[in-house]
C-alpha cells in the first residue's frame, strides 16, 4: 500500500494520521506540490495528492481514502460502527469540507488579501461554533476518537500558519486539538514541515 503524500498538505496529512493509527505496513511517496510528477495526473483526473494505491485500486479524495483505510482495517475502528452513527459522521465531514476545508484551499491557494481574511474569518466563526460540543465531550463523537478528529485535525494545528487566532471562547477547542496532538500516531505522522507550522 503506497500513500503519495503532499509533505505541506493537510488533506495528506488526514490519511497519513490513519495509517499510523491503524498501526499498518505502509509507504508514502512525498511528493513536490510546486512539481508534481507526470504520474500524479494519471492516477488522480484532479492532479491532487493523497494518492492511495493499494494493488490495482487507486484511490484519491482524502475522506474517501481513510473509509477504505478503515473498511479494509478495521481495528481501531474510526468510523461509528452503528449506521445511523456512521450516517451522521459522514454528514458532518461533508459539512467540514464545505463550511471549512473549501476556505482552507483559498488559504493555501490564493494571495488575495481580502480573499483571505474572508476565509481566516469564516473559519474562526464556523471552529468556535464547536466549542460548546467539546465542553462535555473528549473527541467529536464522545470518548472514542473517531474520522472526525482525523478530519479536523490539520486544521487545528495550522491555525497559527494559517494566521487564525481563535477566541477566548473556543477554549475547550483548544484543549480537544492538545489531546489529538499528543496522540502517538499524530506526532509519528507529522512531516518535518508540518512541525514547524506550529509555535
Amino acid at each position: 500500500m503506497i500513500l503519495y503524500s503532499g509533505t505541506t498538505c493537510p488533506f495528506s496529512q488526514r490519511c497519513r494520521l490513519v495509517l499510523f493509527e491503524k498501526g499498518m505496513d505502509f509507504e508514502i511517496k512525498d511528493v513536490d506540490l510546486f512539481n508534481k510528477p507526470e504520474e500524479i495526473a494519471q492516477m488522480n483526473p484532479y492532479g491532487q495528492v493523497p494518492i492511495l494505491v493499494d494493488r490495482d485500486l487507486v484511490l484519491y479524495e482524502s475522506n474517501i481514502i481513510n473509509e477504505y483505510i478503515d473498511e479494509r482495517f478495521p481495528h481501531p475502528q474510526l468510523m461509528p460502527a452503528d449506521p445511523v452513527m456512521r450516517a451522521r459522521a459522514r454528514l458532518f465531514l461533508f459539512n467540514f469540507e464545505r463550511e471549512l476545508f473549501v476556505h482552507v484551499q483559498a488559504l493555501e491557494n490564493t494571495n488575495v488579501p481580502k480573499a483571505l481574511e474572508r476565509a481566516r474569518l469564516t473559519i474562526r466563526d464556523r471552529l468556535g461554533q464547536l466549542a460548546p460540543i467539546l465542553l462535555k465531550n473528549k473527541y467529536m463523537l464522545g470518548d472514542d476518537f473517531s474520522m472526525l478528529d482525523v478530519a479536523i485535525a490539520p486544521l487545528l494545528w495550522r491555525l497559527d500558519h494559517y494566521e487564525i487566532e481563535l477566541p477566548k471562547s473556543a477554549a475547550p477547542l483548544m484543549k480537544y486539538a492538545e489531546r489529538i496532538f499528543s496522540r502517538p500516531a499524530y506526532i509519528e505522522a507529522l512531516t518535518p514541515s508540518e512541525k514547524v507550522m506550529r509555535r
